[in-house]
């Protein structure tokens, strides 16, 4: 029986959105417009969009009722 290869992430899930987001932008600003470049940009704002709800969800206003 295989061992699940397991791993702590070092940042948290909004420090990693946002830096693919980043990322995907600057190789957005390279591509010529068409297509490719619409796909590449449509991620980074999911990813933006993502890290967003993720705050949200995560914030203290958020709490189950007593």
């Amino acid at each position: 029986m295989q061992r699940r290869r397991r791993f702590k992430q070092t940042k948290s899930l909004e420090e990693r959105l946002a830096e693919e987001a980043k990322e995907l932008h600057t190789v957005a600003a390279t591509l010529p417009p068409g297509p490719t470049r619409d796909a590449v940009l449509r991620k980074a704002r999911q990813d933006e969009t993502a890290a967003h709800m993720t705050e949200w969800l995560n914030s203290p206003g958020l709490k189950p009722p007593t």
